[in-house]
């Protein structure tokens, strides 16, 4: 049988605070095992990873995939602008649940004849389908003042303990053919910018933010190609140094 490894039943009971039969703690991994390989860092920070690179899928696994990553927002019609109208995803499924006063949006990276007709259908199609981005609408939120949601690129507040924690999700990544063309393309729609191609220390990518300022990664589906001007008119000699794209 065919397996797929999908968060949508746990994300889905997590959002409306129902606890999910799946949260079982694996046997089989020892957080506080001083003796792990994963823990043996030599002074320069470097690790040796290449076993992860090696031999086939564990047993049972080679059908598992990344189906979703998902995401909070404040407006639901104006993400859906943005990640299909700007970045051309398409809707391939969504679901209501206003008994739990929440709904959710699978978006992805596919022709719209792809998609088929039908809910069961289509979830079907979108829990086999790699690379989705979930977004989730709490009733309620587009209503309040400002950003909403912590981006994960800054500090919040810890839930248990009220100190201050770190924020931990960094962006959302998509490949394109050519970054420049992309990011004239994004300029042109009013997309907000973080990082244009030529600025930053790191050539040939870009930032852009989603109505929420989620982080949108764009890099180039081949070689790291950089051109000299990109889209603000920057040179490619210019904007050297680090660039903060959390702000």
């Amino acid at each position: 049988m065919k397996v797929v490894l999908t968060s949508a039943v746990t994300s889905l009971l997590a959002i409306a605070n129902v606890a999910s039969p799946f949260c079982i703690a694996p046997p089989f991994i020892s957080r506080n095992s001083a003796t792990s390989s994963a823990l043996k860092m030599s002074s320069e920070g470097s690790l040796d990873v290449s076993r992860f690179m090696a031999g086939p899928r564990p047993e049972g696994t080679k059908d598992y995939i990344m189906q979703q990553l998902m995401v909070r927002v404040k407006d639901p019609m104006k993400s859906l602008e943005f990640y299909c109208d700007v970045l051309g995803f398409k809707l391939v499924m969504y679901r209501e649940f206003p008994q739990w006063g929440f709904n959710v949006y699978f978006v992805a990276p596919v022709e719209s004849i792809n998609i088929p007709e039908g809910e069961q259908a289509q979830w079907d199609y979108c829990m086999k389908l790699p690379g989705c981005i979930e977004l989730t609408w709490n009733y309620g939120s587009e209503k309040e003042e400002g950003l909403v949601y912590n981006t994960g690129n800054s500090d919040s507040i810890g839930i248990s303990d009220g100190e201050k924690v770190k924020g931990g999700f960094g962006h959302i990544g998509i490949t394109v053919p050519d970054v420049y063309e992309a990011c004239e393309r994004f300029k042109a729609a009013g997309v907000t910018f973080t990082k244009t191609p030529n600025s930053g220390g790191m050539k040939g990518l870009a930032f852009v933010k989603d109505p929420d300022g989620y982080l949108i990664e764009i890099l180039p589906q081949g070689p790291m190609i950089t051109k000299p001007v990109d889209c603000d008119g920057i040179a490619v000699d210019g904007g050297s140094g680090y660039k903060d794209n959390s702000k």
